[in-house]
């Protein structure tokens, strides 16, 4: 019978092995720059988001994504949807619309003032007529004229507005941008590629958005870990099997971060919005692994009463080890197929979930076990130490 019990140091220290160098790669994100440790995508820092689709069908999010990057936007994601648009996502461009220049105010001129003259009618008696004002000049004082002649009446003019200019629409409508950089860029994909057919969308992701998803992913994480440890305490009345089996989420939650840590230094693999979803599901997969392990143990300490805790576990785990290797190699192999033929839009998540799904199956024989009975047995000396006085002083009595 394979003893994994007796053997708990040596997975201990490849548990070590695996954990220590991704945790330093994360430690190095916040001191970096940027430049090593974990790459975070638009979701997370901000970004433009561009969804359209080309006249040519043919086009692939291959061809698409190195034509960005000759456009100077290396750190562009490209992934194709079924209905032939191209969900791309760059770095955070200006999409504020260009104000239009104002129309200007048309001028009128005044209307001619009619003035009371003197003037013999047929009979003698004084007449009016119809004489436009003078119109003061702003250099000279008014003078009065003693006779003014009488001049044709001149019709008010109105000076013609311009016809105002199409002011440009607000980019992110179904028109294909133009201007500034988004418009450079829609030009050379359209140079290289042909035509734009559509566009579907077009919007930017702020710093107030980002920051939001950091603290929610934060919280899910930490809410459903404390979640679990209540359960698990809850539903084996025992805080040492709670204690350890969050230990192992703890264990795959670092696994899984470093090693996202080490190829985005290396390979520039990002995590997206989706990591926290497969992080939330290889805790629930690595839990639901530990449970059954910690339930049989639990059975087993009744049925084989007086038997070392060490050997109740070891056989606890020799039972299970048949159902957990069988249930994640299921697993594994259909994340295998969609991370080889899935397509671009779904790789960082499928490995997420490869990588913590693996490391839950390992952490939940190897590690969350072994540390239950290091616990118990560490608990064992205590009340040796503490009941051998106690028993002295009654064998004496």
């Amino acid at each position: 019978m394979f003893d994994v019990i007796g053997k708990r140091r040596w997975f201990f220290a490849f548990s070590l092995l695996i954990t220590i160098p991704g945790l330093i790669f994360i430690l190095l994100t916040p001191f970096s720059g940027g430049k090593a440790g974990l790459k975070f995508s638009i979701d997370y820092t901000g970004g433009t988001t561009w969804s359209i689709k080309f006249a040519d069908r043919n086009v692939t999010a291959t061809q698409v994504r190195d034509e960005l990057v000759t456009l100077g936007q290396a750190d562009a994601t490209v992934a194709k949807t079924g209905t032939g648009f191209f969900d791309i996502r760059l770095s955070k461009l200006d999409l504020r619309t260009v104000e239009p220049t104002p129309t200007p105010v048309p001028t009128l001129t005044a209307p001619p003032t009619v003035v009371p003259t003197a003037s013999a009618g047929p009979s003698g008696s004084p007449g009016t007529s119809a004489v436009p004002a003078p119109t003061p000049s702003p250099t000279s004082a008014p003078t009065e004229s003693a006779a003014p002649t009488p001049s044709p009446t001149s019709a008010p003019t109105v000076s013609p507005a311009p016809s105002p200019s199409p002011s440009p629409g607000i980019v992110g409508g179904s028109q294909v941008p133009t201007d500034g950089e988004i418009g450079r860029i829609a030009t050379g994909l359209q140079e290289a590629l042909g035509p734009i057919a559509e566009q579907q969308s077009l919007s930017s992701i702020g710093a107030v958005v980002s920051s939001d998803l950091v603290n929610q992913a934060v919280i899910l994480i930490l809410v459903g870990s404390l979640g679990i440890l209540g359960w698990i305490t809850l539903r084996f009345r025992d805080v040492k099997m709670g204690v350890t089996a969050l230990v192992a989420l703890l264990h795959d939650v670092i696994v899984v971060l470093g090693i996202f840590a080490i190829l985005g230094t290396f390979l520039g693999v990002q995590i997206d919005g989706l990591f926290v979803t497969a992080m939330l599901t290889v805790i629930g997969f690595s839990v639901h692994d530990t449970i059954v392990v910690f339930d049989r143990v639990r059975e087993n300490r009744i049925r084989h009463a007086g038997e070392p805790f060490a050997e109740v576990v070891n056989h606890s785990l020799l039972q299970t080890f048949g159902r957990s290797v069988t249930t994640s190699f299921t697993v594994v192999l259909t994340l295998t197929a969609l991370l080889l033929f899935g397509g671009s839009a779904t790789e960082e998540f499928v490995l997420a979930l490869l990588v913590g799904i693996v490391s839950g199956t390992y952490s939940s024989v190897f590690t969350a076990s072994p540390l239950l009975v290091v616990w118990q047995e560490r608990e064992d000396r205590q009340r040796g130490r503490t009941s051998g006085p106690a028993a002295a002083r009654r064998a004496s009595a």
